[in-house]
């Protein structure tokens, strides 16, 4: 993809700030950083989101973000770490090719919560349930 900026950084034609990568998809740190750390990984192929990445690059996606969650405890000793992945503009996504953030986390920190969490009602639940269900 020409216009793609994570196609771009995956081809070497755009810079970036590498921190792992293998055959099949790279890490390299956000350039507006949620905390210090705050890394992305992206499969070498293109798709544009959960609904487009194939089965076998997702799988390589999250081993190498396993990878990361594991290079970032190690080097940052962060008291806990969000891994996020938004699919589509009303999810927040703003590059379209698949990723996902790798965000460590200290106590205190500033980082906010995507949402505020708020019980559902049984019914609302059932109601989902069947509609995702057909049951």
């Amino acid at each position: 993809m020409d216009d793609c900026t994570f196609c771009g950084i995956v081809a070497g034609t755009l810079p970036s700030y590498q921190v792992a990568a293998d055959e099949h998809a790279v890490a390299f740190l956000d350039i507006a950083p949620a905390n210090p750390g705050h890394t992305l990984v992206v499969p070498r192929a293109h798709a544009a989101d959960i609904w487009e990445i194939t089965d076998a690059d997702h799988v390589h996606v999250a081993r190498l973000v396993r990878r990361v969650a594991a290079l970032l405890e190690a080097r940052l000793g962060p008291d806990g770490l969000n891994v996020v992945h938004s699919s589509g503009e009303a999810a927040g996504q703003e590059v379209f090719h698949f990723h996902v953030h790798l965000v460590p986390r200290w106590n205190g920190d500033d980082v906010r919560p995507m949402w505020d969490p708020a019980v559902a009602s049984p019914e609302e639940l059932t109601q989902v349930r069947r509609r995702l269900t057909g049951s």
